[in-house]
């Protein structure tokens, strides 16, 4: 008789993020000897929506940022009832995670407590079937390479040096496979620096592996990208670029307050239409505030047809949010982040209701990042198009770009990168 697999054992410590901060780390053991790891990050720019990251907040200790409670949670409160589990049950492990949580944004257990368990969870059934990870999310039709969304500028909370705008990204758009993206963004981000270098701009680099130089304004930044680009010998047919506005960050009493300017709601989409006009950009990822919806059906009204509007902060991987951005024509694509929302099921339950309303999905990292590889084959198992996880430089961003390598050559000719199709 063959014995059912079950959860055995569930064991949590704290450990350390790219930031320097502390982040949880959990170990779910198996009875057939399997054990699996997964660690979650965390963000510097936080939606006012996204679910409770549970700290200590002990100003002696670790300066109010260790996370010793969610720690004990995983220990003593969600290991009791999930053993003797089956972690094939990925939604019943969760729920019961939920339940026994009782908030609506995880505040009690802690969502960085919560998706450590639910993505060793589910870590440990994929080891026990001796298969990929991105195979078990989605089957034998997981076979799309996402394009990525590579940030080689960084700035507002990722970076100390007066750029309001936080991401200045190029998107390798006119190519014909993954690793051929990887390669020209890589020649792209090296003649980057060597013009920053001439220009005797700082080659430092911010929270998520971008040049962090300073500049004048968002223009400038701009017009270096496009430097690069051209002197690498492209176009900006083969690269576009992408931005991550953040505009929450600079949105106070009614304006958006940045470059000395205090623009109005419709003088800040009126700014972002120009940008539009005078750059190749493919994407604007959160261009106004979380809380000023009005402007954004507006801003989608312009723009939409013309570049990914993407709701980060707007909607932080919450179907119940994305359902509203729906049925009010807000955005046309959707930020997904596991630590928005708490647990694996949640997130693919938000993916499934994006796509199946036509938004596009963009699987994304944090700031704060460890060496978890799962977002990865996250994008390629749910075929989500695209992937946002940092410069080409720092090992906890290229190491997802180095595992999406890897699975390029796992399925052996069948995978597949639409570039530019899928921009259409």
């Amino acid at each position: 008789m063959t014995m059912a697999i079950l959860i055995k054992n569930i064991k949590a410590w704290q450990i350390i993020d790219s930031r320097a901060v502390p982040t949880v780390c959990a170990m779910v053991e198996l009875n057939n000897g399997i054990n699996a790891f997964q660690s979650v990050p965390s963000g510097a720019s936080v939606g006012l929506n996204e679910a409770l990251e549970l700290r200590d907040n002990n100003p002696d200790f670790l300066f109010s940022k260790s996370v010793l409670k969610a720690v004990d949670n995983i220990n003593e409160v969600i290991a009791p009832v999930l053993e003797g589990k089956s972690p094939f049950n990925q939604f019943e492990i969760d729920n019961i995670m939920l339940e026994k949580d009782g908030s609506k944004n995880l505040s009690n257990l802690g969502a960085n407590a919560v998706l450590a368990v639910s993505l060793a969870v589910c870590e440990a059934a994929v080891k026990s079937f001796g298969m990929e990870l991105f195979q078990y999310l989605g089957g034998i039709s997981a076979l799309t390479l996402p394009v990525p969304f590579i940030n080689i500028i960084n700035g507002g909370v990722h970076a100390n040096n007066g750029l309001d705008f936080q991401e200045f990204m190029i998107v390798p758009y006119g190519v014909e496979n993954f690793s051929e993206a990887i390669r020209i963004s890589l020649e792209v981000f090296h003649t980057l620096k060597n013009i920053l270098k001439k220009k005797k701009l700082s080659t430092n680099v911010g929270d998520e592996g971008g040049f962090a130089p300073e500049f004048k304004n968002n223009k400038e930044a701009l017009e270096v990208i496009l430097d690069a680009i051209f002197e690498a010998g492209y176009t900006t047919d083969n690269i576009k670029i992408a931005l991550d506005v953040a505009a929450s960050e600079f949105y106070k009493d009614g304006k958006y307050s940045f470059e000395n300017k205090n623009l109005t709601s419709d003088e800040m989409i009126d700014y972002l239409i120009n940008l539009c006009q005078d750059y190749p950009i493919v994407s604007i990822e959160d261009g106004l505030a979380q809380d000023d919806f009005i402007s954004w059906v507006k801003l989608t009204q312009v723009l939409s047809k013309k570049v990914m509007l993407v709701g980060d902060d707007l909607f932080t991987t919450n179907p119940v949010l994305l359902k509203n951005g729906i049925e009010n024509n807000v955005a046309n694509s959707i930020l997904i982040k596991l630590n928005q929302i708490g647990t694996l099921s949640q997130t693919l339950q938000c993916i499934d209701l994006a796509k199946r309303n036509n938004y596009r999905t963009i699987i994304s990292h944090r700031s704060g990042e460890t060496e978890s590889t799962f977002i990865s084959d996250l994008a390629v198992g749910v075929n989500a198009g695209f992937i946002k996880t940092g410069s080409l430089s720092r090992t906890e961003r290229t190491m997802k770009y180095n595992r999406l390598l890897y699975i390029e050559k796992v399925l052996n000719g069948g995978a597949k990168y639409f570039g530019r199709e899928f921009f259409k």
